[in-house]
């Protein structure tokens, strides 16, 4: 039984009372709330980086307050990766277009990449894929696995469509139509 409270706190997002975890189990609470007490006490004996406790709404795996230090850190070290609109957007066009240059992307986004570009390639999501065959003979990107794992994504191909992110063509002529005055009625 303590491996498989073990497993479900493991993957529980909040708190899990022992009645919940004794339902799943098909046991009574009592029990759930002895083996939890005595995991507790079997990982501070064994000076374990966690620790089970019980918190107001229920049961959670911890980390162990002797390691708060250690764990801070750690948790602080990722908090500067997190990408801006301009990034995001940047990858995006990556992973859908990809290989592709640097110009092209500029292209597309309509600003000077290099700054943004250098920093996907940092973080590990982008990568030179080889080169161009024309004139100059220009970088192709594409990206990486560390892309594809932050997506929860096997390959490429279970990237949405690009389709459902894109105005329906009727609704795009519709405001080309406005911005023109073919769509005015009066």
């Amino acid at each position: 039984m303590a491996q498989r409270l073990e497993a479900m706190l493991t993957v529980a997002l909040e708190p899990v009372s022992a009645a919940e975890l004794a339902d799943v189990l098909a046991t009574t609470t009592d029990v759930v709330q002895n083996e939890l007490e005595t995991l507790r006490a079997e990982y501070e004996v064994e000076r374990r980086g966690f620790t089970v406790v019980e918190l107001a709404s229920g049961w959670a795996l911890q980390s162990h307050p002797d390691v708060a230090e250690w764990v801070t850190r750690f948790a602080h070290r990722d908090v500067s990766h997190r990408l801006s609109s301009a990034a995001l957007e940047t990858l995006a066009i990556v992973a859908y277009r990809q290989p592709i240059s640097r110009a092209q992307i500029s292209a597309l986004r309509g600003v000077n990449v290099d700054g943004v570009m250098r920093l996907l390639e940092q973080r590990g999501y982008v990568e030179e894929k080889g080169r161009a065959s024309g004139p100059g003979q220009s970088i192709l990107y594409g990206t990486t696995d560390l892309f594809l794992d932050r997506l929860g994504l096997a390959a490429l191909d279970d990237l949405p469509p690009i389709e459902q992110f894109l105005v329906p063509v009727e609704t795009a002529h519709e405001i080309a139509g406005r911005w023109s005055g073919e769509g005015d009625e009066a």
